[in-house]
């Protein structure tokens, strides 16, 4: 890669991350290309390429008076992963956002794919369905057959949209999560109750009752991840917090 493409670059993400941080805000004008090849000093053919690879983005647009800020929720996906690397611990609005958002593409791709399933194509969805059902392992080994069973779904659906969103997302967001190397304990009642509605659902084909599974499945994972993510002693707090209730409404009874 020529020497200039890769200043540009790297001056692109330092000012992504600026723009990221709020050190630039909505509306803020950037400093020129004049000023900005003398903080970084590069060329201004490389500021302008930099500003170029910002506005592909969507975080900046160049305009005759120079470049300005624009609003995050006018950016691509593409500044999702640098949004959630931003601090030591990830955005816990955007972790539960993003696996909602996954969740609900997820449902979609259950409804369409035990609507257009051939015979054999339904056998593999309820062996596969029936395999999670006998799973008693924990969840490093759970979720690798929930995958499993999602992308197939997703393989039969062949919904092109919903694969090229899906991508994108898993592009972003799962190196992210994987580098933390959290251990998430999900709610193993609420999975048994979707692999229920799950394999009930597949005898008759139903795609609604399928892919509220889905999404029981996924409100499980959010709630386990986000639980995951969280300081130790916030942790703690919730635990000892969920223990006084549970026994209160013991006492209840």
């Amino acid at each position: 890669m020529p020497a200039g493409s890769t200043l540009s670059h790297e001056i692109a993400e330092i000012l992504r991350g600026e723009i990221l941080d709020q050190r630039y805000r909505e509306g803020d004008r950037l400093p020129s290309e004049r000023a900005m090849a003398a903080r970084f000093n590069a060329s201004r053919g490389a500021i302008r390429e930099a500003f170029s690879q910002l506005e592909q983005l969507g975080i900046i647009a160049v305009l005759p008076g120079g470049a300005r800020v624009r609003a995050l929720s006018s950016a691509s996906i593409s500044v999702l992963g640098p949004l959630m690397a931003r601090g030591v611990s990830p955005d816990l609005v955007l972790v539960r956002q993003f696996l909602q958002t996954f969740g609900s593409l997820a449902a979609q791709n259950a409804r369409e794919a035990l609507a257009c399933a051939d015979a054999a194509q339904m056998n593999c969805i309820r062996e596969m369905v029936v395999d999670l059902d006998r799973e008693e392992g924990g969840f490093s080994v759970a979720i690798p057959k929930w995958q499993r069973l999602l992308e197939y779904l997703a393989t039969i659906a062949d919904n092109l949209v919903i694969q090229l969103i899906t991508n994108d997302l898993k592009a972003q967001f799962v190196a992210q999560m994987t580098a933390l190397t959290i251990q998430p304990q999900i709610d193993k009642q609420a999975v048994a109750q979707a692999l229920m509605e799950l394999r009930e659902s597949v005898p008759d084909r139903n795609g609604d009752r399928a892919a509220a599974a889905i999404t029981a499945f996924f409100d499980a994972l959010t709630e386990s991840v986000v639980d995951a993510c969280l300081p130790r002693h916030v942790q703690r707090a919730r635990a000892s917090w969920q223990a006084d209730a549970d026994s209160s409404l013991s006492d209840l009874k």
